[in-house]
């Protein structure tokens, strides 16, 4: 396996990766710019929108257009015909410097999503979420200092839930109904390794990581056990997905934020978009949300 290029947009804080198999179409956001993109990968011509807020993620609805995670919280978002954001709920009101940060949808048509303090996030003061298909939001679990990767199993029993600043994946339960249950310690990143920061899940069950300061990718067994890691031409890896029509191209964002000007002459491709090659892999089509 190795890596290639794929954009060089010198994101500040490139994230958010979703492919939509019914659109054809890679999004994904800068968060600190703040912007939205839609890529085609065929040709690889894509269209960047402006975002009123920073926006950490981008969710397809079942019915249509999308949810955005924003620093103000959720918004209904419309890209065609005519490009739109409106808010709809705000988990912290009273901390204008909360965001919402990284987010999947499960098969319920549910929305896990983390929280974080977007100046001081050593404060550990994020929390896990859940949207409902009927706006409710229930608070999940807290005491994250940045919530981060939620991936769900193959089997949709498991999800596992990062906190960035502490260097750990954790695994929950979920029954049917979408509830979390028995918190554990999955896996904690060495010093190394960096801090580990999106995730996603192919369809062997295997979770694909991103490295934030440790310049790399790894596929990790449902043991936590190293299967395989591939280095980047850029030290912070923000998330990873799988994309394309048959959902085997590995898609990787990257961040300039942080870096100093020595660091960006060592790392001139720091905010590209980049596709990890021949992992033999699969991923597993993204859910939408139900409301």
């Amino acid at each position: 396996m190795e890596a290639r290029l794929l954009l060089d947009l010198q994101a500040t804080l490139g994230e958010g990766l979703m492919w939509s198999p019914s659109l054809q179409r890679l999004y994904f956001t800068d968060i600190k710019a703040p912007a939205l993109f839609e890529l085609d990968l065929g040709t690889l011509a894509y269209q960047r929108w402006s975002m009123p807020t920073l926006t950490g993620w981008l969710i397809e609805r079942q019915q249509g257009g999308f949810i955005a995670g924003l620093q103000t919280g959720f918004a209904e978002v419309t890209l065609t015909p005519s490009f739109s954001v409106h808010p709809f709920l705000n988990p912290h009101p009273a901390n204008p410097d909360m965001r919402l940060n990284d987010a999947k949808a499960n098969q319920l048509g549910q929305i896990y999503a983390g929280s974080m303090h977007n100046l001081q996030p050593e404060n550990a003061i994020g929390r896990l979420y859940r949207l409902d298909p009927d706006r409710t939001l229930y608070t999940l679990d807290t005491d994250y200092h940045i919530c981060n990767g939620p991936a769900l199993s193959v089997d949709l029993r498991t999800l596992y839930h990062t906190d960035t600043l502490k260097k750990t994946i954790y695994r929950y339960q979920i029954d049917a109904d979408g509830n979390l249950s028995n918190r554990q310690i999955w896996k904690v990143f060495t010093e190394a390794e960096g801090y580990p920061d999106g995730m996603t899940i192919d369809s062997e069950n295997c979770l694909w990581v991103a490295h934030w300061g440790g310049g790399c990718v790894s596929r990790l067994a449902p043991t936590g056990d190293l299967l395989a890691r591939v280095q980047l031409p850029a030290s912070q890896i923000t998330n990873v997905t799988f994309a394309g029509p048959n959902l085997d191209r590995l898609v990787v964002t990257s961040a300039r934020e942080g870096l100093s000007a020595a660091t960006l002459t060592k790392e001139p491709l720091a905010g590209g978009l980049f596709e990890v090659l021949n992992t033999g892999c699969k991923g597993l089509p993204a859910g939408k949300f139900g409301g």
